[in-house]
């Protein structure tokens, strides 16, 4: 099944990434253990520059995957990519979805092995970002992608959505929200 349609960039050859690894990566993991919650960990990229995030990214990865064969993306966060890249000579598939997840990349590596990672936007505050990091790499984290890139305030917005899911869930188990007074 196709994502869409493809632009004149999506089907570039594929580019060979010829600058070497920036500085680490900023990138947590969750321990080595049974899948819990919805990422595995999260990453916070310097740019929106995909393809030039991924060779520290996979520097960063190695203690997980021996190598990257694929990364999915959201089509409609990141800039256009070309469909293939070569890092440490090996080509890596590059796959924009409009269904994933805005704020997720999954990394797939040569053993099939999956790694759904949480992206912080690169423009946020260090100190939020390393709580996020910190946080979605927690072993035990469950929480949704979204409550995972608000963890620090629980704001009128976030509040105001609970209470509209909890109103939804009430109503729906045959609960009213407003007395209706016989006419």
């Amino acid at each position: 099944m196709q994502s869409g349609p493809h632009t004149a960039v999506a089907t570039l050859p594929a580019m060979k990434a010829t600058e070497p690894p920036g500085p680490e990566p900023r990138l947590r993991l969750k321990p080595e253990a049974p899948t819990t919650g919805y990422v595995d960990g999260a990453w916070w990229p310097r740019s929106r520059d995909l393809s030039s995030e991924l060779s520290a990214l996979r520097a960063a990865l190695t203690v997980r995957m021996t190598r990257i064969d694929r990364v999915t993306y959201n089509l409609t966060v990141w800039p256009p990519t070309p469909r293939r890249l070569v890092l440490d000579g090996h080509v890596v598939r590059l796959e924009g979805f409009r269904s994933q997840h805005t704020d997720t990349v999954t990394v797939i590596g040569a053993d099939r092995r999956r790694l759904t990672l949480l992206v912080v936007p690169p423009d946020t505050d260090p100190d939020l970002a390393h709580r996020i990091l910190v946080t979605a790499a927690h072993g035990n984290t469950i929480d949704t992608i979204k409550t995972l890139l608000a963890p620090n305030d629980l704001s009128r917005h976030a509040t105001a959505d609970l209470a509209d899911a909890a109103t939804q869930r009430w109503e729906a188990d045959g609960g009213r929200t407003t007395v209706q007074l016989p006419s």
